[in-house]
């Protein structure tokens, strides 16, 4: 039979926490946000002689931007040419909408070890417009601390493109009414972070050494009442100079790399 990628039904679940299981060593969040994404709709699946071996979505985001995320092939399926039907797929759905006037570019983000995905991407006229920093850490570290919850105004976006969790928004009042309505903000000795709903990836709205050490107990507060022995922190490129503090801090960088191994991909349509 030929693949066919159609939307996700509440049925694929068992399907999907197999992947989920596979990915990331059980850390995948496909499974967490699988009912939400279901909901949603723009939600897809690539099936195979009646089993799901794939995934992707397409969410909209501010600024008609088409965001292409959750993109998994199942490991025995890899090398197939699946990841690319996948792909193109949701370029295409991406295409339609455009036409309607719905979006006018998608984006998506990968790591920056993901040879397949970037290949794909320089390949189909995607370039790379912001590049970050995921450094990981133990609750067990810290002393955890309750932080404030805070308000979160247009004067505390300082990037022109601003984390929430694996997704990013580019820096406007729209994007600001979005990252309110999506995310969690959090306020301690002064200093504000970010925190994604469905997860415990944290952004610092101040990003100097000092404020992220201040920060470190309160966002490991937040991520222990969501159940997590673990958290992560979304930085921009531009603080690689105090990468050695940060990792004196606790922080570790995936793969021990020096460069940013977070990359986020844009296409005009």
């Amino acid at each position: 039979m030929e693949p066919i990628i159609r939307e996700a039904k509440p049925g694929d679940r068992p399907f999907i926490e197999g992947i989920a299981s596979l990915t990331w060593g059980g850390k995948d969040y496909l499974a967490r946000v699988f009912d939400e994404w279901v909901n949603e709709g723009g939600f897809y699946v690539l099936e195979v002689d009646g089993r799901v071996v794939g995934t992707a979505k397409l969410t909209l985001l501010p600024g008609r931007v088409g965001w292409m995320e959750g993109l998994r092939v199942h490991p025995e399926y890899r090398g197939r040419g699946y990841g690319r039907l996948i792909h193109n797929f949701m370029l295409n759905l991406g295409k339609k909408l455009a036409e309607k006037g719905a979006i006018k570019a998608v984006e998506f983000t990968t790591y920056f070890l993901n040879r397949e995905s970037i290949e794909m991407a320089r390949k189909d006229g995607f370039s790379v417009i912001a590049k970050f920093f995921n450094l990981g850490a133990k609750i067990e570290d810290f002393q955890p601390e309750e932080p404030e919850p805070a308000e979160l105004d247009i004067e505390d976006l300082s990037l022109g493109v601003v984390p929430l969790g694996w997704k990013f928004v580019h820096r406007s009042e729209e994007a600001l009414e979005w990252l309110i309505k999506n995310g969690e903000t959090y306020e301690i000795a002064g200093f504000k972070f970010l925190a994604n709903r469905d997860g415990a990836t944290f952004t610092p709205l101040s990003t100097g050494l000092g404020c992220i050490r201040a920060m470190l107990p309160a966002m490991a507060w937040v991520a222990r009442e969501k159940g997590r022995a673990e958290f992560d922190l979304m930085l921009p490129s531009g603080m690689n100079p105090i990468l050695p503090g940060l990792e004196r801090l606790g922080l570790v960088l995936w793969d021990e790399t020096e460069e940013p191994n977070v990359l986020v991909f844009r296409r005009t349509l």
